[in-house]
């Protein structure tokens, strides 16, 4: 796990929209846009269309959409995060 994909995960133990993390983390848009694909694509952190509803893989459309969703560590996720 990258530091970047450590501090993303930092602020994904609780539902968070795309904004409130490119306000909080000091990265880059492209930066948090790269950790945000790498732990999706690792299955650690899932997209959320609102605060209760999953985005499923075949309707995921990041590239273009990235800035709409929520995110939210998964299980796998916050144990590879707490096991770093």
């Amino acid at each position: 796990m990258s530091d970047a994909e450590f501090d993303v995960m930092d602020e994904l133990y609780f539902v968070q929209p795309y904004s409130y993390l490119i306000e909080e983390l000091e990265m880059s848009n492209s930066d948090l846009i790269e950790a945000l694909k790498s732990l999706i694509a690792k299955g650690w952190v899932k997209c959320l269309y609102n605060m209760n509803d999953e985005v499923f893989e075949d309707k995921l459309d990041f590239d273009n959409e990235y800035r709409d969703y929520y995110y939210l560590a998964t299980k796998p996720g916050l144990l590879a995060h707490n096991g770093r």
